[in-house]
């Protein structure tokens, strides 16, 4: 059996199959079952397409339909929107609101001590030299006899009593501290004000207060060279007044009597300055 082009060749002269029919031609026919073949695939793949757009469109129409509320008012101009007073939640009360406030300023300490109309807190010896000893770093002073008296004069030499009786001196209070055979007495002088004490610092050229013994202080500075420091602070002037209880005298450059009277004249600062911060931590603390 041999092949031609146009297929198998059946029978002795090659031109025709069994009854002597006119032989199909194979290859057209198989080309023509290809293309419906063909055919029919590409039918049924766009059947399929067709189907799944218009089962999306269903859904699409069917979204579309279910959130049509919604859509609409989201679309629409700003213009149709409702005002922000429509809008649920909104509120015509405002806020709360705060005053803005600034705290005073804390008094000042001297501000209560530079007037007797202002410095009311009680005044006594005790009170402004409290306890039995002072203690600075490590040196302790033992406190001796203390004194008040309304006569500023009656206890100062004369030449410090007149400054003080001229600018109305109203009360001097003194006390007595001992350490190693070196005593002093602080003297604190008394005014109604500020402008009277400071007058009297700056006038006053010699004159000591009377030395103060008692109490476990011997008598000092009644004889020989004593050294007496003298300030001002607030309505008050305070003095020191230093010597030896054994009578020598204390001579310039005297380290054991300046330091002892230096120290003692910052203690009678701290105590009338510490007065006045007393004062004004009170005031800060009242109802205002």
């Amino acid at each position: 059996m041999s092949f031609g082009q146009g297929g198998p060749q059946w029978g002795p002269g090659g031109t025709g199959g069994p009854g002597g029919g006119p032989t199909p031609d194979w290859a057209a026919l198989a080309e023509a079952s290809e293309a419906r073949t063909r055919r029919r695939k590409w039918l049924m793949i766009g059947g399929g397409a067709l189907a799944t757009i218009g089962i999306a469109a269903a859904v699409a129409i069917t979204v579309v339909s279910a959130n049509s509320d919604d859509a609409t008012a989201s679309n629409k101009p700003a213009s149709e929107l409702p005002a922000t007073a429509d809008i649920p939640g909104a509120s015509d009360d405002p806020g709360p609101t705060f005053k803005e406030t600034t705290p005073p300023p804390p008094p000042n300490p001297k501000d209560f001590i530079s007037s007797a109309k202002k410095d009311k807190a009680p005044l006594t010896p005790e009170g402004l030299f409290p306890g039995k000893t002072f203690t600075s770093g490590e040196t302790v002073y033992k406190k001796g006899a203390t004194a008040d008296t309304k006569s500023c004069a009656s206890v100062t030499q004369p030449a410090l009593g007149t400054i003080l009786t001229k600018h109305d001196c109203s009360r001097m209070i003194r006390v007595s501290y001992l350490k190693g055979g070196v005593a002093v007495t602080i003297g604190v002088a008394v005014f109604d004000t500020s402008a009277d004490a400071a007058k009297v610092k700056d006038e006053v050229k010699k004159g000591l207060v009377t030395a103060l013994p008692g109490k476990g202080v011997p008598g000092f500075c009644q004889t020989g060279v004593c050294r007496g420091t003298y300030n001002a602070y607030g309505r008050y002037a305070y003095f020191t007044t230093t010597g030896y209880t054994n009578g020598k005298d204390v001579t310039t450059g005297d380290s054991k009597a300046y330091a002892a009277g230096d120290t003692l004249a910052r203690f009678a600062f701290q105590r009338i300055n510490q007065r006045g911060e007393a004062q004004a931590s009170a005031a800060a603390a009242a109802p205002q």
